[in-house]
């Protein structure tokens, strides 16, 4: 459920080529550690990866767990139990289809309080439109007159 389509793909999930830069720069990281004056660069079919795209992959990653994790928390104040709760946020912000318990195959999202949808459709939409994209729109600069 977490681990999505390829790159360029509309499909939910983090994509496998941000998983694979996450895996290969704790590999880098690691390596390191262990020999301080090393020079290691990430690779991806045989090409070096430039520290930018490293770096813009790592804050997708933390942005995403922020993001995941605090909408398992808001959505907590409806007083369902952690599985409903982890599944239903699972299923929007990686648009995967049904989640289990409450939100399983035989449910649906109708339970929730209007905040919690509210919620569940910002998960939705990042999901699929990216988180970047979406969360450009709530910074002041984007709506300023040029």
């Amino acid at each position: 459920m977490f681990i999505g389509a390829c790159a360029g793909s509309t499909g939910g999930g983090i994509k496998v080529s941000r998983i694979l830069i996450l895996c290969k720069t704790v590999r880098k990281e690691l390596h390191i550690f262990l020999h301080p004056n090393a020079v290691k660069k990430i690779k991806m079919d045989g090409k070096a990866i430039p520290h930018e795209v490293v770096r813009s992959t790592n804050i997708f990653f933390i942005v995403y767990v922020l993001i995941f994790a605090s909408s398992i928390l808001l959505i907590a104040f409806d007083d369902f139990d952690l599985t409903t709760n982890f599944t239903a946020v699972a299923a929007t912000f990686n648009n995967i289809g049904p989640g289990l318990e409450l939100v399983g195959p035989t449910g649906n999202f109708g339970m929730f309080s209007w905040f919690s949808k509210l919620i569940l459709t910002f998960d939705m939409l990042a999901g699929r439109l990216e988180i970047f994209p979406l969360l450009i729109l709530f910074v002041r600069d984007t709506w300023k007159k040029f």
